[in-house]
């Protein structure tokens, strides 16, 4: 198997990612490309993947029963949406205001 890039779509387990795969190939009836996505799980030992990342995925041996590839390297960081209001809170918590109404 070669290596595959794909983009993470869930990283809610622990030292594991899913990665959708998107692939061509041509029909050769419709005379058209289609497109096809497989996904994988993946082994990412650091936690550092996060939703939308473009990540390189490397085979290796059957780390469980669904788990055969390991993140070789992240290739594109995914910009994070973060509302103003959560940035203003999280400010405040990291300088240890307190928000509250006197």
């Amino acid at each position: 198997m070669k290596p595959v890039v794909g983009m993470v779509v869930s990283n809610k387990m622990q030292k594991s990612v899913v990665v959708a795969v998107d692939r061509l190939f041509h029909h050769k009836m419709y005379n058209r490309y289609v497109k096809r996505t497989s996904k994988f799980m993946a082994h990412d030992e650091r936690n550092e993947c996060n939703i939308g990342d473009r990540v390189r995925l490397d085979p290796s041996r059957p780390l469980s029963k669904r788990k055969n590839w390991i993140v070789a390297e992240i290739l594109k960081k995914a910009r994070i949406y973060v509302p103003p209001a959560a940035r203003v809170a999280d400010s405040n918590t990291q300088t240890g205001v307190a928000s509250g109404s006197s």
